[in-house]
């Protein structure tokens, strides 16, 4: 891999797998995901890209996983699970494995893979959410976890001075997580009312290729329904 190397974690779909088309024409790409079926595909469409599959919340096979890293200049952390309802019904269960996916693998993967960004001055891109932002009724415990995601953004970006950290708040956006979301909320889908992924990746790739005296630290993307 000559050319900047970014890391993209739920590459197989949605936001991560538009993010990956988006950077492909200026990065060499790992597709971080579960489904290596999927990630084959996608790599076999692109430009530079290589399957890197592994279980973000397996903090073993993520340390092995990172340990064959020889370079990353962007890590974009895109991976993430939403499950809905009253805090009164919000077991344990519910908090942990949201809190796992969403916040302790994001950290955990970012920490093992400081030593690279920093040797590259790279870029760590966290894909929020419009909830990270702001919390309404049946989505405290997702929320929760984008508030801290966010919060996590803040105190890398103040920490690690020579690294770009990019927080990105998406509205809806036509994919099939919010699918599930939409069945969650006993809701009809309307793709006309949300984001295409695409655009949520256009404005990831802006803030990745922006010039070395430019840092987004946070953007804000809303659908125009149409």
């Amino acid at each position: 891999m000559s050319r900047p190397v970014a890391l993209i974690t739920g590459a197989s779909r949605g936001i991560g797998a538009a993010v990956a088309r988006a950077l492909a024409p200026t990065h060499d790409l790992l597709l971080g995901g579960r489904d290596e079926d999927a990630l084959a595909r996608l790599a076999a469409t692109l430009e530079s890209a290589r399957p890197w599959p592994v279980e973000l919340t397996d903090t073993d096979a993520l340390a092995n996983a990172t340990a064959g890293l020889t370079r990353l200049d962007v890590l974009v952390h895109s991976a993430g699970i939403a499950e809905l309802g009253p805090l009164a019904d919000a077991t344990a269960d519910v908090w942990r494995r949201t809190l796992d996916v969403n916040v302790v693998a994001v950290a955990e993967l970012t920490r093992l893979a400081l030593p690279l960004l920093r040797a590259d001055r790279g870029h760590v891109v966290l894909i929020n959410s419009g909830a990270g932002l702001r919390a309404n009724p049946d989505w405290g415990v997702y929320a929760a976890s984008k508030f801290a995601l966010r919060a996590f953004g803040d105190a890398l970006r103040a920490e690690e001075e020579d690294l770009r950290v990019t927080s990105v708040h998406p509205g809806r956006v036509d994919t099939d997580m919010q699918r599930g979301v939409r069945e969650q909320e006993n809701g009809d889908y309307q793709p006309n009312l949300y984001l295409n992924a695409d655009s949520v990746a256009r404005a990831v790739a802006t803030a990745v290729n922006a010039g070395e005296d430019a840092h987004f630290t946070e953007i804000v993307v809303r659908p125009r329904p149409r």
